[in-house]
């Protein structure tokens, strides 16, 4: 591991100069050049205090950079066919419930609904891609037809229908896990 480059590349973020990072940890500017080129190592208490001055921890630090899944291939994908019960779940990024944001593509037939969601702090997007979908959110309605989206605070109850005889399709990205 380059430590001098790692120190470069956070006082680089932090938008410090070499100088100005001297002037916080009472090192001098050819010092701070000299432990980023790798020319000279720091003690301990000097590595930890150019760490804080840097705004990171020596964990995070060391902490190598985990190889991020990007592409998830439709092999990868589950689908659940729940359509005795009216719907059909597809899981584009199975393991999303480990992330920031959860997407799922329902597909409903015909007056069929898909199960009441308590309140949450979540954010939902919903995107309509086939048909017509209605969201019944507290004591309101709405309908989204193919192209149209939703967006809203899941913070009443709420659940997805299709009141028509068509089959809908929507892709629905959540915030939180709790599809």
């Amino acid at each position: 591991m380059d430590i001098g480059k790692k120190i470069r590349n956070l006082r680089t973020m932090k938008k410090l100069t070499q100088e100005e990072l001297a002037e916080r940890t009472d090192l001098s500017k050819g010092y701070i050049s000299q432990i980023e080129s790798q020319h000279a190592s720091p003690s301990m208490e000097t590595f930890l205090n150019l760490l804080e001055v840097l705004g990171t921890s020596p964990s995070d630090f060391f902490k190598e950079p985990s190889s991020e899944k990007i592409l998830y291939k439709k092999e990868s994908q589950a689908t659940y066919d729940e359509y005795d019960k009216g719907y059909i779940l597809n899981w584009p990024v199975t393991q999303s419930n480990e992330f920031e944001m959860e997407p799922l593509i329902l597909t409903l037939k015909a007056h069929a609904s898909y199960k009441h969601f308590e309140p949450s702090e979540s954010d939902t997007f919903i995107y309509c891609l086939k048909g017509e979908v209605a969201l019944l959110l507290g004591d309101k309605h709405y309908y989204a037809e193919a192209g149209d989206a939703l967006y809203f605070k899941a913070n009443q109850l709420h659940r997805l229908a299709n009141q028509t005889t068509s089959e809908v399709q929507v892709m629905i990205v959540v915030t939180a896990s709790y599809l």
